[in-house]
């Protein structure tokens, strides 16, 4: 790093990964902070860059550096949505576009000093059923076996 970037000492890279919607300092290569920081000093020179707030720094570089990442972050947003759509279809399949309704007496039975993660697991139980049970191994169903055999 150069003296003539001495002024990016006073960045806060959390920020600047907060204010791009950004998880890590990862998803930011190094090739372009480079670029950014040396745009930067160029476009605005070192001694006004000095005079800065660090938070007025931090927006001035997250500003040019969604200018660089127009890709990444485009890439980011797609993966978010198919996050949330995969979400939707598999976490909560609705029947026929209905709306769940909650019994009164489910509340009722809800420890009422339980955490959220309680309650999602209670819900998730009662509305989200799983037919997969491999609790009931034991029992045969409608399966007719060859029991007259020995397998290996």
């Amino acid at each position: 790093m150069s003296e003539s970037d001495i002024w990016s000492f006073q960045l806060d890279w959390l920020n600047i990964i907060n204010l791009l919607g950004f998880h890590s300092i990862n998803q930011i290569p190094e090739t372009k902070k480079q670029k950014t920081l040396k745009k930067i000093t160029k476009l605005y020179g070192t001694e006004v860059l000095l005079t800065l707030k660090p938070n007025e720094l931090d927006e001035l570089v997250a500003d040019e550096l969604k200018i660089l990442l127009k890709r990444e972050i485009m890439e980011d947003a797609r993966q978010k949505e198919k996050i949330e759509r995969e979400i939707r279809h598999k976490v909560l399949p609705l029947k026929n576009g209905k709306i769940l309704g909650i019994n009164m007496s489910d509340l009722r039975d809800l420890d009422p000093n339980a955490d959220m993660d309680e309650i999602m697991k209670y819900f998730s139980k009662k509305f989200l059923k799983n037919d997969d049970n491999d609790e009931n191994d034991d029992d045969p169903g409608d399966i007719d076996e060859d029991k007259t055999g020995i397998y290996i």
